[in-house]
């Protein structure tokens, strides 16, 4: 029985956060910002487009009062810790009622704002509570007592709060823009998934996510991380919008769906030729009557592995080697192995970070096999050190050229980017900034 319960439900695959970011109080005020003209246009659209009195259900003459301007004066959003979102909105409204100067009314609006995981995996912005007001801006004391008249009548509170919902539809594109898939090599993407609702506190909006990897549409088991991911700590007096956090095993786990794709498969061209290397090895000249071209193909007999330290980002490669000649029908006649330590150099260009292998920083190289006899370590690095190590770094940066997509909005980019390499984890402290298209 308990066989077959497993095979009717298989092992899910493990859930652990590899990377997130906090969204400061400072990106939360900027979001508000670039939110207040689409705001304006939301409102104007539906408080014009209908009589004012539609707004005051009492009014005995709908059909004698009518908005002329809608203005939003100010919209803010500040955090409710461990709970949500505050959202704040003042509009300016112009009512004109017939053969009368129009009337100033400003409505504010306060909604409680939180954030759900729906079926789907993806995150939704929703109304907890709204609560708007209705309040005239006459000076004269009979004008005033006029317009209270009115607005001291039911309010319809359903259509100012429904305008509340019209405006979470942009949000919530741009929240499930979160977990697209992106692609890193024309057959490998990756995907990032939150794991629960994001965290709420004096700091900012905290998401963690867990980075999924695919080779031609097929979700890769990466490793376990043997360390847990969190969050770190972060300093109270940033002046950034976002703050990123990638964890050393995102960077291993990118690697590791690589070498399952097959982009760690390199050819290596070599300045040597049979000839030539027969001088060195004697038993090649035997195999070989017609001096050809040497070549190497290289590929990762072990995973590859990312090491992050205070500073510094290095990429440990477990290579095969093997050395052979002949076109199209290559054979090799030596193998070695080369334990190659690259530095990677990080960066940001758009919403993409940008890896590079900086230099290399350590290499060895031993024989794995051989049919041409006995090969010292020292001769192989004399002969082919110079090429695996010219050659692995420009084949890595080729892979990865156009950069690996983080998790980003798809109608924001970042600004003002740095990158901060700490043991285990890489920060990346940035602004965000609204695409000129959604300006």
């Amino acid at each position: 029985m308990g066989a077959l319960l497993a095979l009717l439900d298989p092992v899910q695959p493990t859930r652990a956060p590899d990377c997130g970011g906090i969204l400061t109080p400072l990106g939360l005020s900027y979001l508000a910002e670039v939110s207040k003209p689409h705001a304006e246009v939301v409102l104007r659209q539906d408080l014009m487009a209908q009589r004012a009195s539609d707004l005051f259900l009492g009014s005995m003459e709908p059909s004698r009062n009518r908005i002329t301007s809608v203005k939003v004066a100010d919209l803010w959003l500040s955090v409710i810790p461990e709970a949500g979102l505050r959202l704040g909105i003042e509009v300016e409204l112009r009512v004109a009622p017939l053969h009368a100067v129009p009337m100033p009314v400003r409505i504010s609006i306060r909604a409680d704002l939180h954030v759900d995981m729906g079926p789907d995996g993806n995150l939704q912005l929703l109304t907890s509570a709204c609560r708007p007001t209705v309040q005239a801006q006459s000076t004269r004391e009979a004008e005033s007592k006029s317009s209270r008249s009115i607005l001291d009548k039911v309010v319809d509170v359903d259509k100012l709060c429904l305008d509340v919902s019209k405006l979470l539809l942009f949000p919530n594109e741009q929240l499930m823009s979160l977990t697209a898939l992106f692609p890193v090599t024309p057959n490998c993407q990756l995907q990032y998934l939150p794991l629960a609702a994001p965290v709420f506190s004096k700091q900012g909006i905290a998401l963690s996510l867990q980075t999924t990897f695919q080779v031609a549409g097929a979700v890769v088991p990466v490793p376990v991380s043997p360390v847990p991911f969190s969050m770190p700590e972060l300093a109270s007096t940033s002046t950034s919008h976002l703050i990123l956090a990638l964890s050393e095993h995102f960077y291993t786990s990118l690697y590791f769906t690589l070498e399952r794709a097959g982009a760690f498969n390199m050819t290596i061209p070599s300045m040597l030729t049979t000839a030539t290397l027969a001088q060195k090895i004697t038993q090649v000249g035997s195999l070989y009557h017609e001096d050809l071209p040497i070549t190497l193909s290289a590929a990762l007999r072990s995973s590859p592995r990312v090491v992050l330290e205070e500073g510094r980002a290095a990429l440990k490669l477990f290579l095969t080697v093997h050395i052979g000649a002949g076109s199209p029908d290559f054979q090799s006649f030596l193998s070695v192995s080369a334990d190659v330590t690259a530095g990677l150099q990080l960066s940001v260009s758009d919403t993409r970070m940008m890896i590079s292998t900086a230099v290399i920083e350590d290499a060895e190289l031993s024989l794995a096999a051989s049919n041409v006899g006995l090969v010292r370590a020292a001769l192989l690095e004399e002969l082919f050190l110079a090429p695996v190590c010219q050659q692995v770094p420009a084949w890595m940066d080729d892979v990865l050229r156009e950069g690996v997509h983080l998790p980003h909005l798809s109608h924001f980019t970042y600004t003002d980017i740095s990158v901060v390499v700490h043991k285990d984890y890489v920060l990346v402290p940035c602004k965000l900034k609204l695409r000129s298209t959604m300006a």
